[in-house]
């Protein structure tokens, strides 16, 4: 019996040990440091760990942007902010309600958590689906991981915090309630979701694919110098924003014409995918979500008004 139950404990210690995200924080700039995750989908050999997460040192305290999609997650995030700095976290700033970004919640609950007003509504009506969703996608990664909702609500402007003057952008075309935050100091721009580089973007609460490419156009003319997207290796130049805007005309056209010619889902999903767009990773899969997103829109503004009025 003895032996079993030494046998089970060390089968349990190698399933822990398996799912150890194994952080590791990469300065990018004067305090600024950030964790970055993969280009793949939500999977259990990832832990879900596919986002871009960071933080700030300054004289008042570390500032987190996001905390990734689990308890796990951000508690290893509080571990990897210890081994780089001894100055404790002061505020958490959630870029937007999706879960890989705010499902760490918990690891921070001691302190000011703040998002957009946007933000925290859209978690408290959605969170309790998107986190059970997660834990049927990457299974005991997620163990413990319940939702908590931000603790402060964020007005766009700017916010002064230990020497750093961080400008909040309130932006929409990701999920009607985006947050980006602009470091003056260093010219870090942490621009969420809103950007996707070498992965394809995801839609399910867009407002629209204008929307979105307009704030593109507000955040490429901010005085930035270092991007961080949300999703993909950050840049020091502008080709995320020229892949984006490329991947969002398309994606527009496409829904565009295919509404036009009367398509159903099913025929544009099979659209073929621009070679400029082949190291863009899950391009397909992202278009498959985002035809039953938005297409049904397209398909509506196509459609005349039986009473002859103009839509």
């Amino acid at each position: 019996m003895r032996l079993i139950a030494l046998l089970l404990a060390c089968v349990a210690i190698t399933v822990h040990a398996g799912q150890d995200y194994q952080l590791s924080p990469r300065q990018i700039a004067e305090g600024t440091w950030l964790l970055e995750g993969s280009t793949d989908n939500f999977a259990k050999a990832n832990g879900g760990n596919i986002v871009n997460t960071g933080f700030i040192v300054t004289d008042a305290g570390v500032v987190v942007i996001d905390t990734g999609p689990s308890r796990a997650y951000g508690e290893a995030m509080r571990r990897a902010i210890t081994a780089v700095t001894d100055k404790p976290v002061a505020l958490v700033l959630l870029t937007h309600h999706h879960p890989d970004h705010v499902l760490g919640n918990q690891a921070f609950s001691d302190l000011p958590i703040a998002a957009l007003a946007g933000t925290r509504k859209l978690l408290d009506e959605q969170g309790d689906a998107m986190a059970e969703n997660m834990y049927r996608l990457v299974g005991d990664w997620m163990r413990g991981t319940e939702v908590l909702l931000p603790s402060q609500t964020l007005e766009p402007g700017v916010r002064e915090i230990g020497g750093h003057r961080l400008r909040l952008l309130g932006l929409r075309g990701h999920t009607g309630a985006d947050l980006a935050v602009l470091d003056e100091r260093t010219g870090v721009l942490f621009a969420g979701d809103l950007v996707f580089y070498q992965r394809a973007l995801t839609t399910p609460n867009s407002p629209g694919l204008e929307a979105w490419l307009a704030d593109i156009d507000s955040l490429e003319a901010q005085p930035w110098k270092v991007l961080v997207p949300g999703h993909g290796p950050i840049s020091q130049d502008s080709a995320p924003f020229a892949q984006m805007r490329d991947y969002l005309g398309w994606l527009d056209g496409l829904l565009k014409e295919a509404a036009g010619r009367g398509e159903d889902m099913n025929e544009v999903i099979r659209a073929p995918i621009p070679q400029r767009f082949a190291s863009v990773n899950l391009s397909r899969y992202e278009l498959i979500r985002t035809v039953s997103h938005l297409y049904p829109k397209y398909e509506l503004a196509r459609m005349p008004r039986v009473d002859g009025a103009e839509q």
